[in-house]
């Protein structure tokens, strides 16, 4: 197996979008949950953006000339998210996810972050092992409700769009509830 870690580019992106597409979409319906992305064009676009981004840093796994896997860092605030991180569902099981990990937390150690946080679909077994091996620890539950919006009030609270004035208001709440910044993440979203 002659596996090559390097820096993707922005022709990358169709590769690396249906490899996401692809690969969430295997196991989320093996575990009767609909896909994480509607299309393999929607995922290329999120990749593609992530290409672009100054504030993110990514690796592409070739093997044998042809990309099988990506992985993504956010480095945008102090804490270093992690991903999305995948590979193709037809050469998983050769430790490829296991070397982009190790690379992505050798950058992380590198550039001297305080931490890195990662979010985990708990139904992937597969991966939430690999985590563990790598020394991440469980913080957190989520759960992902989709729907039509209710379109409700509750009396006494206003809900609108972020602006950039909000900004520093939410992180100190960030501060306050995760215990650590997450300025430039807010300042992307708002804008």
């Amino acid at each position: 197996m002659d596996l090559v870690l390097r820096e993707p580019t922005a022709g990358d992106a169709p590769a690396v979008g249906q490899i996401l597409f692809t690969a969430f979409k295997a196991i989320a319906e093996q575990h009767g949950f609909p896909p994480d992305f509607p299309s393999a064009a929607v995922a290329t676009g999120l990749l593609g953006g992530l290409l672009e981004h100054p504030g993110f840093y990514g690796v592409v796994a070739e093997l044998d000339g042809r990309v099988v896997g990506s992985n993504f860092l956010d480095e945008r605030s102090q804490i270093t998210g992690l991903g999305p991180i995948t590979v193709d569902p037809a050469v998983q099981n050769k430790s490829i996810g296991r070397r982009l990990m190790d690379h992505a937390l050798a950058r992380v150690r590198e550039h001297h972050r305080p931490g890195v946080r990662l979010l985990q679909a708990t139904y992937h077994n597969r991966s939430l092992c690999l985590y563990t091996k790598l020394g991440f620890d469980t913080r957190a539950l989520l759960s992902n409700i989709q729907g039509p919006r209710l379109n409700l009030t509750v009396p006494g609270y206003d809900v609108r769009q972020a602006t950039t004035d909000d900004v520093d208001a939410c992180n100190a709440l960030c501060v306050q509830v995760h215990g650590h910044d997450r300025h430039g993440e807010l300042v992307d979203a708002v804008s």
